[in-house]
Parts: structure tokens; C-alpha cells; sequence
């Protein structure tokens, strides 16, 4: 559906307030305004979005995979297609395709990729997060570290090349393989910058922050942990006005009681904000699959290497919500906040995304009432209904 009508639904949650018995007005693919349904004109359309609530569409800043699919395997504009389209079920709307660490011909397919998405308007396609290759070999994760290396003159140019095409670009690099010159000169290009994979101090983090890095990967995952003496890398990420950081919010990457402390600490501008980590299993019964030829096995509710090691996660983003509201106890309105209005500011896009107020994207999740999800919009035409 497409064109002017209105979305009538009990609750609907604009990204800061709450509306009862409201309907949420679209003209094209925008939003027009939310009104009363007391008063909504008889002129225009109404459609019934049979849910308990309508939200602003979830916002994923690194998605490895989905619907059987992983970038690194193909990285081709089908497999991002096909990427966009198994995470809308779980209410995502815009999602950034995830590369992981891998070789240059791979990254720059990637990124052409990339490119072809943007042209032809993907429903769902936000742009590209590079997670690597310039990271630390210590604290590598499920990075092959083979691949792992010191950023170049050709890599910088390939990457600020490269954020003309695209809406949004993010990567994740690591201080010990990156300069403070060559950040400053990301971010003046429009690079958005995350600090991760690291085992960077904090007075070093501090000085990629003023730099120009914008966010942190993951928090607690791949990084140099809060200390007594030395706060590192985790300790910025809470401590910084600036810094956004990603949250993987499954229980099994960050204890609860760890999260509960991130978010009582974390009450800066900049703010938690929850990612998936997704892989290739999301929207599948797969049981395994690989990444730079490694086979990564699923199994109770985790993904890991034959060493036990964690490798991205078998979440989507409304598990990822429900998990912040009823294990963590958040409020729900922060924690649909952090699914998209915080991701949304953390790159910038929030005059447009992560809200449902005039002027922004039509990108809507409709839930009910045990927080699932009931159909999807994108720009203002429905992709999902359960």
C-alpha cells in the first residue's frame, strides 16, 4: 500500500511520546502526522494495522547475514537483497549489510555491492558497516587473523572514495592499526568511525574520539575491559559524551547484570544502542555455516568456531528488544528507542529515521500485544504482514 492514507492503531509510539487512539498519517513515503482518531478526516483512507502498538522501524547497524546468506560468502547486490528482506520479519527497516574482516578484492566487491543497492533503492538498504580488516590481532574475536592488517594510503582512498556512493558507511577499526590522521582525515570525508576490536587504552580512545571516531563496536566484546586502574576501551565507551555504542543484547555475549550496569552508567548524549550482530542462520532452521572458509555452528541460542569462540549472533532486533524489557526491565519506550532512534543519531540519520513524526520516513513495526511483530512498512509500502 502506498499513496495517503492513515494507520489506525491503540497505542502508537512516535520515538519520544506515546498516542492512544491515534492513526498515524502517510503521504507517499513520509510521514504527515499522527492524529487523534476522533478527528480524523473521513477524506482519507483508513487502514486498521491490527496491533496492540505501531513504532518506529528498527534501525540494525551490523548485520554479518540473514535469510542463509553471509556478505563475506557473496558479496553481491542478491545477497544483500536477500539480507534486507530476512530481517524485516523482526521489524527491521533499515540495516546496515556487515562485512567481516576479509581480503581487498572481497571488500571492494562488497562495496560495489553497496553501491548497486543504493542505485536501485533496496527496501531496507541503509548502506555498509566494514568491520575491519584494520583491527587488533589481540583482540580479534571470530576475525580471521590472517586477514587482519595496518590501514594504507590505498585503503583510506578506497574507503573515502567509496562514501560518495553510499548513504551511509561505517567502519570498525582498532587504534593499533590506524592512525589519528588517518581518522580525522575518515570522518572529514563522512566516514563514520567505531572504535572496536581493540585493546586500546582509554587515554587512546579518548584522543580516536576527538579524533573524529563516533562509536563503539559492541561494547564488552573484542576489547580492552574496565579496570581499577586502566578504564580501556569499555571504560571510554561510558564514560564519553560522544562515543555511541552498539549493545548485542541476547543474554549471552553481555550478562544482564553487566547490561543493567552499562545503561545506568552510559547517561551521556551519546547512547547505548542495540545491535544484532546477525549472521547468516536469521530467518533459517540452518545448523551451521561458514565464514573465510571456518564452519560456525548453532547451538543454544549462540553461534561459535570449532574452538568454542563466539561468532556474531543468532539474534534479531525485536528479540533483542523484548530482551531489554523483560529481562533488563527497561521501560519499553527506551527500549524501542534504542532499536531506533538511538541508532539512527549515533550515524546521523535521525532527522529522518527513528522517529514517526512529519516529515521522516515511513518506516513503521507494528507489534502486538506479546511484542511481536505484526507487519512492516517501508517507505510507506508494506513489505511484512504475519
Amino acid at each position: 500500500m502506498s499513496g495517503h492514507y492513515a494507520l489506525c492503531a491503540p497505542r502508537i509510539f512516535d520515538g519520544q511520546d506515546w498516542h492512544k487512539d491515534a492513526a498515524l498519517v502517510i503521504v507517499g513515503n513520509v510521514i504527515e502526522a499522527i492524529t487523534p482518531l476522533a478527528t480524523l478526516s473521513t477524506d482519507i483512507k483508513h487502514v486498521d494495522a491490527d496491533c496492540a502498538l505501531l513504532a518506529p522501524g528498527f534501525i540494525d547497524l551490523q548485520v554479518n547475514g540473514g535469510g542463509g546468506v553471509m556478505l563475506n560468502d557473496h558479496p553481491d547486490l542478491a545477497s544483500i537483497q536477500t539480507i534486507c528482506a530476512a530481517h524485516a520479519p523482526f521489524g527491521t527497516t533499515a540495516l546496515l549489510p556487515t562485512l567481516i574482516t576479509d581480503t581487498a578484492k572481497i571488500t571492494a566487491a562488497a562495496i560495489k555491492a553497496g553501491q548497486q543497492a543504493h542505485e536501485q533503492k533496496i527496501p531496507g538498504f541503509l548502506g555498509l558497516h566494514l568491520e575491519g580488516p584494520h583491527l587488533s590481532t589481540s583482540r580479534k574475536g571470530a576475525h580471521d587473523e590472517r586477514l587482519i592488517r595496518k590501514m594504507e594510503e590505498k585503503d583510506l582512498n578506497a574507503l573515502i572514495s567509496a562514501v560518495s556512493c553510499l548513504p551511509v558507511l561505517l567502519t570498525t577499526l582498532a587504534p593499533e592499526s590506524v592512525t589519528l590522521e588517518q581518522v580525522e582525515a575518515l570522518a572529514k570525508a563522512g566516514v563514520i568511525v567505531s572504535l572496536g576490536h581493540s585493546d586500546a587504552s582509554h587515554a587512546t580512545a579518548c584522543a580516536y574520539a576527538r579524533a573524529g571516531a563516533g562509536m563503539v563496536t559492541h561494547l564488552f566484546n573484542a576489547m580492552s575491559p574496565l579496570g581499577n586502574r586502566e578504564p580501556g576501551l569499555v571504560g571510554a565507551a561510558l564514560d564519553s559524551d560522544t562515543l555511541f555504542t552498539g549493545l548485542i543484547a541476547d543474554g549471552i555475549h553481555v550478562d544482564p547484570a553487566t547490561i543493567s550496569l552499562a545503561l545506568r552508567a552510559k547517561r551521556k548524549p551519546a547512547k547505548l544502542f542495540l545491535v544484532t550482530d546477525a549472521m547468516a542462520t536469521i530467518g533459517t532452521s540452518l545448523p551451521s555455516f561458514t565464514l573465510n572458509g571456518r564452519t560456525i555452528r548453532r547451538a543454544q541460542g549462540s553461534l561459535r568456531l570449532e574452538d568454542g569462540t563466539l561468532a556474531g549472533a543468532d539474534l534479531d532486533m525485536i528479540s533483542a528488544v523484548r530482551f531489554m524489557h523483560r529481562t533488563i526491565g527497561l521501560d519499553l519506550g527506551e527500549a524501542l528507542r534504542m532499536a531506533s532512534l538511538y541508532p539512527a543519531q549515533a550515524i546521523g540519520q535521525s532527522h529522518r529515521l527513528g522517529r514517526l513524526v512529519k516529515g521522516a520516513s515511513a518506516n513503521i513495526t507494528a507489534l502486538n500485544d506479546t511484542l511481536d511483530v505484526g507487519s512492516v512498512w517501508i517507505d510507506g509500502a508494506q513489505v511484512f504482514k504475519n
